[in-house]
């Protein structure tokens, strides 16, 4: 018995694993309203009377992203992420990761913010008025 272990070669561990006509990003789902935040996200009153409106631009959904960008969140916000994450499946059949949910999430933030500027809900959360 020979002592060499036989490991894959480069080739076989880079070789593409889908047909090119697969890697195209799956239909986007039907837009359905989102779930109820945890309490601690919950929005207040005069947030609520100005909704932000759908964001013109979606996100860049599921594709490969080139660029990244950490961002550090307490083990709070880390457990409501993944409660959100975790009520948008439940409740809407939504199988979505962190990264791409708060994708969606600064979409909404930066749509509303070209629109609304001043008035934007990023602006007021922001400056606690």
């Amino acid at each position: 018995m020979p002592r060499r272990v036989s490991l894959p070669s480069a080739d076989d561990l880079f070789r593409p694993t889908a047909a090119p006509e697969d890697l195209e990003p799956a239909p986007e789902q039907p837009e359905q309203p989102p779930a109820a935040p945890p309490a601690r996200l919950q929005v207040t009153e005069a947030e609520q009377e100005s909704e932000p409106e759908p964001a013109k631009e979606r996100s860049s959904g599921r594709v490969r992203h080139d660029e990244k960008m950490t961002v550090y969140v307490t083990a709070d916000e880390l457990l409501d992420l993944e409660h959100a994450r975790l009520a948008l499946r439940r409740a809407h059949g939504l199988a979505v990761d962190r990264g791409r949910l708060v994708r969606e999430a600064v979409a909404i933030a930066l749509s509303d913010l070209e629109a609304r500027g001043e008035d934007s809900l990023i602006v007021r959360r922001l400056t606690g008025s």
